[in-house]
C-alpha cells in the first residue's frame, strides 16, 4: 500500500514508458523530468521509476559506445552501467533544474565510460563527442557529504573481499589482475565478485531513495 501511495503522488510516474530506447530524447526527457524531481523531493517510488527508466536507455547507450571502442562483452556494459547508477546517485545536487535530466544523465555514463576504457588500458580519445550529453566536472569530485556517507553505507554492507576488490580497482584504480592476485583469486572470480558487488551497491541506493542521507 505504502507503493502504491507514493506511487499516486508522484503521478507523472504512472505514465512512464515501458520502451525508453524507441523514445526521441524529447519525449523522454517530457517523461523523465517531472519524475526525477518527484525524486528529489524525496519520493522514493519516483526515484526507483527513475532508475529503471533511465537505466534502459543508459544501456543502449553504453552497449553502443563500448561496441565502437571495439568492447562487446555483455558484463561489461552492465559494469559501467551500475558505476554509472552510483555516481548518478553521488552527484544529485549537480543537477541543474534548468537543465535536461537526459543531457546530464548522459553526461555521467561517458564520463565513467572514458574512465573505464582509460582504466582497461584502452584509448578514450576516439569516442564521437555525445550531442546528447553535456560536459561535466568529475562528478564525484564534489559529492556532497550525505551521498559520501551512502556509499560508505553500501560498500559497508558487501562482503569483506568484495570490498576490498571494489576499492581497489574502482577507487584506487588498480586493474582487475592487481586486485585478484592481492585477493588471492582468479581474475574471473574477482570480476564477478565485483560486478555482483556494484549491483548490490546500486540496489542499496535505490531502496535509499531520491535524497540522500
Amino acid at each position: 500500500m505504502r507503493h502504491e501511495r507514493a506511487t499516486e503522488e508522484a503521478g507523472p510516474t504512472r505514465d512512464l514508458p515501458k520502451s525508453a530506447p524507441a523514445l526521441s530524447l524529447d519525449e523522454l526527457e517530457t517523461q523523465l523530468r517531472p519524475v526525477f524531481l518527484a525524486a528529489l523531493a524525496g519520493d522514493a517510488a519516483a526515484y526507483r521509476l527513475f532508475l529503471d527508466a533511465i537505466s534502459v536507455r543508459l544501456r543502449g547507450y553504453l552497449r553502443s559506445m563500448l561496441a565502437r571502442a571495439g568492447r562487446h562483452e555483455p558484463s561489461e556494459v552492465e559494469d559501467v552501467l551500475q558505476e554509472t547508477l552510483l555516481a548518478l546517485h553521488l552527484s544529485q545536487h549537480t543537477y541543474d533544474r534548468t537543465s535536461p535530466v537526459t543531457a546530464w544523465a548522459h553526461a555521467i555514463a561517458r564520463y565513467k565510460l572514458i574512465d573505464h576504457l582509460r582504466r582497461s588500458g584502452r584509448h578514450a580519445g576516439s569516442l564521437p563527442l555525445d550531442d546528447e550529453a553535456y560536459q561535466l566536472a568529475d562528478p564525484a569530485g564534489g559529492a556532497a557529504s550525505e551521498a559520501r556517507l551512502d556509499l560508505e553505507r553500501a560498500m559497508a554492507a558487501l562482503p569483506e573481499r568484495t570490498r576490498r576488490l571494489i576499492d581497489r580497482v574502482k577507487l584506487q584504480g588498480a586493474s582487475i589482475a592487481e586486485a585478484a592476485q592481492a585477493a588471492g583469486m582468479t581474475e574471473t572470480a574477482a570480476k564477478v565478485a565485483i560486478h555482483r558487488g556494484l549491483q548490490a551497491m546500486a540496489r542499496f541506493l535505490s531502496r535509499r531513495g531520491g535524497r540522500p542521507g
